[in-house]
């Protein structure tokens, strides 16, 4: 298996990862139905880590599936069901695998999911996460002690785009001194508000993924606009979605033309498809982002 995503984070290629999210349960054909459709189109799959707290397979199990599928995964892993333990076990255990790439992240707190009265560990943040993964890489534990076999990976960070945020760009900056690869950033509806931070993020010379969640109504993007924080759906975009007589097809035009956008400014695009990957490989064509 040849592994290409850390070689084309170091070239100029505006490059295309798609999320995907693990089974409910043990049946997991059809999600990797939808990874199919992907192939040729993306250069690395997200495989989501119990996402939004709801619980699902693990993202390394489903990793290893796809990885064996031939498609080349980036494991994520959050902070809140694990502690330092855990993650440098899953981390050891997903290398051996062959699983190459991952994406760190706190993670959404349980009572935002299917399981409210788990008990949430956050044993580490996402920075020191970073650091944890770079430490295994120099062939130590957390603990300083040395290993029987180091790591190599391809670690990636996660970031909002508010360019006004402080505390946010501070946080983006240790998580790029500890080590991150690359960034994966939260839905880009506001090209404007992306420049703006990018102008501010420049100077960490890290390549940076926008993402991009295609709409599908208008209630989806007033409740974007009301309730995630950091995210900025323009007025034109929301007239776009109000007057359109269909509104996925209107929301694959508005991606569309959002990512043409972003290829003058970004590295990548990640696309979050919700549940609609059959659309993305329409979509990459619609912006003229030919396959991997």
């Amino acid at each position: 298996m040849l592994f290409n995503f850390r070689e084309k984070l170091n070239s100029r290629k505006f490059l295309v990862t798609v999320e995907v999210s693990p089974p409910k349960g043990t049946r997991f054909s059809a999600p990797l139905e939808d990874a199919c459709q992907l192939k040729g189109v993306a250069d690395a799959l997200n495989v989501t880590d119990n996402q939004c707290s709801i619980m699902h397979m693990s993202s390394l199990a489903f990793s290893k599936l796809l990885l064996d599928q031939g498609h080349e995964p980036i494991m994520q892993l959050t902070c809140r069901d694990r502690n330092r333990i855990g993650l440098q076990s899953d981390l050891l255990g997903a290398y051996a695998l062959g699983i190459r790439n991952i994406c760190l992240m706190t993670g959404d707190h349980p009572t935002c999911g299917d399981h409210p009265g788990s008990k949430p560990v956050y044993d580490l943040d996402s920075v020191q996460l970073i650091e944890l993964v770079r430490k295994l890489d120099s062939g130590i534990d957390f603990a300083g002690k040395s290993l029987d076999g180091g790591t190599s990976f391809c670690a990636g960070a996660v970031s909002g785009i508010d360019p006004k945020n402080t505390l946010q760009l501070i946080k983006l900056e240790k998580k790029v001194k500890c080590g991150a690869d690359f960034i994966q950033t939260q839905a880009v509806y506001d090209v404007g508000m992306f420049e703006e931070f990018i102008e501010a993020v420049n100077h960490l010379e890290v390549p940076v993924i926008a993402g991009l969640i295609p709409l599908k109504s208008l209630s989806m993007a007033e409740y974007m606009n009301k309730n995630i924080s950091g995210i900025h759906v323009p007025e034109e975009i929301m007239l776009r979605m109000k007057d359109a007589s269909s509104p996925i097809e209107e929301g694959l035009s508005i991606a569309s033309d959002t990512i043409k956008e972003l290829t003058k400014l970004s590295r990548g695009v990640h696309i979050m498809p919700i549940g609609s990957h059959k659309n993305t490989p329409r979509l990459l064509s619609m912006a003229g982002i030919s396959g991997k």
